[in-house]
């Protein structure tokens, strides 16, 4: 027998629900966990599991997880299953392939709980071949076997030969236009209508003529399928020596970690509000990439990192609107090694629905899409990046995706793995490979050895750790008023010179420039003169220049020289000459400036937006609080409410299904003590019931109340159950009728063959 049940054939009729009693427990939470729509809410018995196993909705999201082997055995499953021919050997000749690969698709098929087992052998669960739709162009064979079937078609002529080998290479259905249905082979005028005489052609959806399943066998020579489908796409590969994918990998994992930080701390300073949908704004996606120095689409990669790792969440500004601010988690993160953060971004990104590739391209309606939308999600991300990665770690060491063809390769491996996926996998896939290089994982078109180490679980600080640059403390301060970092700087150290200087290029080594406001920046932070001193001095491995020294004092001689409180503003100096100066300056008339005292300017203007006013015309103002003393503004300290801690998703899982499992099992003991005499059944206990008698084909009594009220008894064949309905063969009247499952309020087995 095939498949993998922990118990013994079961005697005379056997059902999903039977087999799935039979489980341990362990295989149960692996069923609900393959196939988690069966366990919300929690179903009361195996009974109800099974049923809920069988409608459309829930075969659906399982087929979606099939490869095109385990999809071309169910469909041969389907063909065979009318003529009880469900042995392994049956399979294989059917398939053309190999036994090894038909038994481990049947045991994926009954894990899944697509199929199930009798003392036959093996069947699919009722509602798989409508399920399976237009991924399957087999259909039961119902009066003729492939071999009948052949011996028809030898004799077609040779026009009608072709047509039927048109329509079974295309999608295997055609419009048979005005062509005759019901006539004898010999009154055919034209081959359409020869296919329908011979019933190589027979009526399938509305206004659609189908090829039969026998019919496809017997056009393959006997096969379900015209190739192999046991072989799945190779990925085209050259070589590259791993060391030189590890080292350059790890230059690119250093290099985003650093630049998510600099972006989180920039998003610190100036929080970015946020728009309506929740999404960023153009303007403040491209002043973000000016930070990081990137293009727009590799910031917004960044952005979206940032994000997905918990480092950035909307919370209200000082107004009261929402606004991107890091979170304290950003805190926590930044305590870590170099290595942990960036375990940290990589599972982030692996787990993440977003889709970063989409930000900057249009949607239907021709609107720019922008970073951090809501819409930006598909469910299917996580599988593509986890299966793409995957596809990189199978190649042998040394190999790595060729140029070019390379990335075509892999979408066709993964279109082999789950082809009932979407065409937009595709691009999914081309923007994991591009994402993945970004974030280091991938470089060269290889994976990296601590990329492969987090794809299993494992810890990759170990291998990553001793690729990454050792941190430097020190600058090179020269007299053009810049400063070389040759290596990667401490956190602190790196965090100070951003406030004192501005980056102008990275690279191996990275270039910082000291400015009047990038010094004023400092100022504005809370720093005094000789603290900026004492860090250049303490920063540089040379004697700090003199320009630099100038520099710094000069901006601290004419900062904090007019002073700004609150009035709706007022500006208030010891020099006279300097408040009379700003009055009648040119470009201050819009601000609204009136002197109240030799010393005292007051405005019209908000403080908010007379600060940077005043800057722009070269003034150095110190804000005063409302009692007098000096306010010192530190907004690279803002932070959103941190996130509540919560388990980990995995861990929450786990729990969920074995409280499933458990009360499946309590369910089943209930079940069991019943009495057999008729008892009536909730519309969700009529489905379970009805569908075991459909996996079983047993005859059963069921209790019926029609539309005038009226109750009745009935015996009857059931056949199908879906969309609510009962299809059955009613012994009274003789002739299939549907019945409303809702109204069905009994049903019991009947000892009566059908």
């Amino acid at each position: 027998m095939m498949g993998t049940s922990s118990a013994a054939p079961g005697k005379g009729h056997r059902s999903l629900a039977d087999q799935l009693r039979s489980w341990p427990d362990e295989r149960l939470v692996e069923l609900l966990r393959q196939r988690p729509d069966l366990a919300t809410p929690a179903p009361a018995d195996s009974s109800q599991l099974a049923s809920r196993a069988a409608t459309r909705s829930s075969l659906n999201r399982a087929l979606d997880l099939l490869t095109r082997l385990e999809l071309s055995v169910l469909d041969a499953l389907v063909a065979l299953s009318t003529s009880g021919h469900t042995t392994e050997p049956d399979l294989v000749h059917i398939l053309d392939a190999e036994p090894s690969a038909v038994e481990g698709a049947c045991r994926r098929l009954v894990d899944l709980a697509l199929a199930w087992e009798n003392d036959a052998g093996l069947r699919p669960l009722t509602g798989v071949p409508d399920a399976l739709g237009s991924m399957s162009q087999l259909h039961p064979m119902t009066r003729r076997t492939p071999e009948e079937a052949a011996v028809v078609i030898a004799g077609l002529s040779p026009t009608a030969r072709a047509m039927l080998d048109h329509v079974d290479s295309g999608s295997g259905e055609a419009d048979a236009g005005s062509a005759r249905h019901q006539i004898a082979p010999a009154d055919a005028a034209s081959p359409a209508e020869e296919l329908l005489a011979h019933r190589l052609l027979v009526p399938g959806r509305p206004g659609l003529v189908r090829v039969p399943g026998e019919v496809q066998i017997a056009l393959r020579g006997g096969h379900t399928t015209r190739d192999r489908i046991d072989l799945p796409p190779t990925v085209a590969t050259s070589a590259r020596a791993a060391d030189l994918v590890d080292r350059a990998a790890a230059g690119a994992a250093f290099d985003v970690v650093r630049r998510v930080e600099l972006l989180v701390d920039h998003w610190g300073a100036s929080p970015p509000i946020a728009l309506r949908t929740g999404a960023l704004a153009v303007r403040d996606l491209k002043a973000t990439a000016d930070v990081v120095h990137l293009g727009d689409k590799e910031a917004a990669f960044l952005v979206e990192l940032a994000a997905a790792a918990g480092l950035v969440a909307t919370w209200p500004d000082a107004d009261g609107n929402p606004a991107w601010t890091p979170t304290d988690a950003f805190d926590d993160w930044c305590d870590d090694p170099v290595a942990a953060r960036w375990r940290t971004l990589a599972a982030a990104w692996l787990a993440t629905e977003r889709l970063p590739s989409l930000v900057a391209t249009r949607d239907d309606a021709g609107k720019t899409r922008n970073a951090l939308d809501p819409e930006l999600t598909s469910r299917i991300a996580p599988e593509t990046r986890v299966m793409t990665l995957g596809a990189l770690a199978e190649l042998p060491e040394g190999q790595v995706i060729a140029t070019g063809t390379g990335p075509a390769s892999v979408v066709s491996r993964l279109t082999w793995l789950r082809p009932r996926r979407p065409p937009s996998r595709a691009d999914q896939v081309v923007a994991a490979i591009d994402e993945a290089a970004q974030l280091g994982m991938v470089a060269l078109g290889g994976l990296a050895s601590y990329s492969r180490a987090l794809l299993a679980d494992d810890d990759p600080a170990p291998l990553l750790t001793p690729l990454l640059p050792d941190e430097v403390e020190e600058v090179l301060v020269q007299a053009d008023l810049t400063a070389v970092a040759p290596g990667p700087l401490t956190r602190e150290r790196a965090r100070d010179l951003h406030l004192l200087a501005d980056v102008e290029s990275r690279g191996q080594a990275t270039v910082y420039r000291f400015t009047a406001s990038s010094v004023r920046r400092a100022f504005d932070a809370g720093w005094a003169a000789h603290e900026v001193h004492a860090f250049l001095d303490a920063v540089s491995r040379t004697p700090v220049p003199q320009p630099l020294s100038y520099l710094v004092d000069d901006a601290a001689r004419t900062f904090g020289t007019v002073r700004v409180g609150h009035a709706e503003a007022f500006l208030r100096a010891d020099d006279e000459t300097a408040l009379t100066e700003l009055l009648h300056h040119p470009r201050a008339e819009s601000l609204g400036l009136r002197r109240i005292a030799p010393t005292v300017l007051v405005s019209s203007t908000p403080l908010d937006v007379l600060l940077p006013r005043l800057r722009e015309l070269g003034v150095s103002p110190l804000v005063e609080s409302i009692d007098g003393t000096v306010h010192v503004a530190r907004p690279d300290r803002r932070r959103a409410r941190p996130r509540p801690a919560r388990r980990t998703e995995d861990a929450r899982l786990e729990a969920r299904l074995a409280q499933v499992v458990t009360a499946l099992r309590a369910g089943d003991r209930v079940s069991q003590t019943r009495t057999p005499t008729m008892a009536r059944l909730t519309p969700i206990g009529s489905l379970a019931a009805l569908r075991e008698a459909v996996e079983t084909g047993r005859t059963v009594l069921i209790g019926y109340v029609d539309n005038q009220g009226v109750s009745t008894e009935r015996i009857v064949d059931p056949v199908r159950v879906d969309g609510g309905w009962l299809t059955a063969r009613d012994h009274r009247a003789d002739d299939v009728r549907q019945f409303a499952v809702h109204r069905i309020r009994t049903v019991n087995p009947v000892d009566i063959a059908p």
